[in-house]
């Protein structure tokens, strides 16, 4: 089986099996925001910007106030990226992240979803924790706490880390092994399947207040997982909540970690700055999908998009040449060098690309090239830097609300993704601008949701149920499946 065609998005009658549709009948466009609780996420120095809130990170208001905006533009959900040490590449030290603020400070994202749940009914929550540094019986109990408290509205995106200084700080000399943190990270969600899916029977709590038995203990059962990685014998600490296992989040673009996606992921975010290269990846994805077994939209795919818009396409550019002006160059060549994992401190910053010699700053360029679009540039290193200094390294759309709605429905129809990941360039400003002019002119093209669906995250994004299909690898671990092995 292969990928089908998927030439015609837009129209009602060329739609693969699995892609959701609005009720126009044509192929929807999700949203999530893209965030990090820190003050410096993307878009390095806009902190700096007089309309800019990030300060405000560290407060409840902060969160609750933007998850209510986002539900009133009837988003999919909130993705809060985590990173679990400084960006220290560049410079070969954190002076200058620390100075930056670039993804530092970093505060824990499970903790500020609960008190965004209260104040919203169906806004989903996506969030970040690595594999590499936690036990899985005690994050099993905290997705489930987190899967309870939201009523189903919650996901977990998987990270194996990238960052040599997490590992450092976990007493570990360096990261495993690129492929082997993968292998680690399989072993990990077998150990969160087994106490998710496969520890307590549905009916096991009974609740009996008459014959005083809260839990029926014949219904909940040891795991007995001892593998390569973990040893973890016992029962899964926590009742079963409304998705058993929260949605299931990835990012690998590697050839492993499109395996690994193909394996688990139910979302998948993707940064590529092209439409070439957004087209090949989610192909990618989606035939990792038909080797595991499934089908190839049984994973929505969302790309990474900075979008800047106002009224007019002359006012929208007039916002973005104003944010220009607080891009921290040094803050970009910070996150580069850690995304690339190359110290770009020891190039000067005004000298020409042609003369760096590094295969994967080259490639960048060339990355860079096809996305503007303008052979005319002289690509330095602070060029590069300032192009990513609003939006990081994906694409940015200048214009008008139709302007932008009409670009991100080409997107879709010309690259297969599922939606985007938007990321902010001020906070929540940007949100605010795309809920006021981006959406009703989706809205207006048919390729946006009018109101939400009811029930838990899975049941918004698949419209197939609360747990996980019966195709997913992790429902071999449920009670019923081991039964009939």
């Amino acid at each position: 089986m292969s990928v089908p065609s998927n030439e015609n998005a837009h129209g009602s009658n060329d739609l693969p099996e699995g892609v959701p549709t609005t009720a126009a009948g044509k192929r929807e466009i999700l949203f999530n925001a893209f965030d990090m609780n820190c003050v410096a996420h993307q878009s390095p120095g806009l902190w700096r910007h007089p309309e800019d809130r990030a300060r405000d990170y560290n407060t409840l208001g902060y969160w609750t106030g933007l998850a209510q905006t986002l539900e009133q533009g009837l988003f999919d959900g909130l993705f809060i990226a985590d990173v679990l040490g400084p960006y220290d590449v560049y410079g070969s030290s954190d002076e200058a992240t620390l100075k930056a603020g670039t993804q530092v400070p970093v505060n824990d994202p499970m903790l500020v979803v609960p008190p965004m749940a209260a104040v919203t009914e169906h806004l989903a929550f996506g969030v970040t924790a690595g594999t590499a540094y936690e036990h899985p019986y005690p994050f099993a109990r905290r997705l489930a706490t987190l899967d309870h408290l939201t009523e189903g509205r919650v996901g977990w995106n998987v990270v194996t880390g990238y960052l040599p200084s997490a590992a450092i700080n976990m007493g570990q000399e360096d990261q495993m092994e690129h492929d082997e943190r993968y292998n680690h990270a399989d072993e990990y969600l077998d150990v969160v399947y087994k106490l998710l899916e496969g520890s307590w029977e549905d009916d096991a709590v009974v609740n009996d207040k008459e014959s005083g038995i809260f839990i029926d203990p014949s219904k909940v059962h040891r795991i007995e997982h001892e593998g390569t990685y973990f040893k973890t014998p016992g029962i899964a600490f926590t009742e079963p909540s409304p998705q058993r296992t929260p949605v299931i989040y990835q990012a690998g673009a590697s050839t492993r970690g499109r395996a690994f996606a193909g394996k688990h992921a139910e979302a998948v975010f993707i940064n590529s700055p092209t439409d070439d290269l957004i087209k090949g990846t989610t192909a990618k994805i989606r035939q990792a999908l038909v080797e595991s077994g499934r089908n190839p939209y049984d994973v929505r795919v969302m790309s990474m998009q900075t979008i800047v818009t106002g009224t007019t396409d002359e006012e929208a550019r007039a916002k973005y040449e104003e944010l220009t002006r607080y891009i921290d160059v040094e803050g970009g060549l910070v996150l580069m060098s850690g995304w690339m994992g190359i110290n770009l401190a020891e190039f000067e910053l005004d000298e020409p690309i042609g003369d760096v010699q590094s295969n994967a700053i080259q490639s960048a360029v060339e990355t860079f090239k096809k996305a503007s679009g303008d052979d005319s540039i002289e690509w330095t290193v602070r060029k590069l830097a300032e192009w990513c200094g609003v939006g990081g390294f994906g694409p940015v759309i200048v214009g008008s609300g139709a302007t932008v709605a009409r670009e991100l429905t080409r997107i879709q129809d010309e690259t297969d993704v599922d939606g985007f990941n938007l990321a902010y360039h001020i906070t929540p400003g940007t949100f605010e601008d795309i809920v006021e002019f981006v959406v009703p002119e989706l809205q207006q093209l048919g390729r946006y949701k009018t109101e939400y669906a009811e029930g838990t995250m899975r049941h918004k994004l698949f419209g197939r149920g609360d747990h996980l299909p019966q195709n997913h690898y992790g429902s071999s671990f449920t009670l019923r499946n081991r039964a009939a092995v």
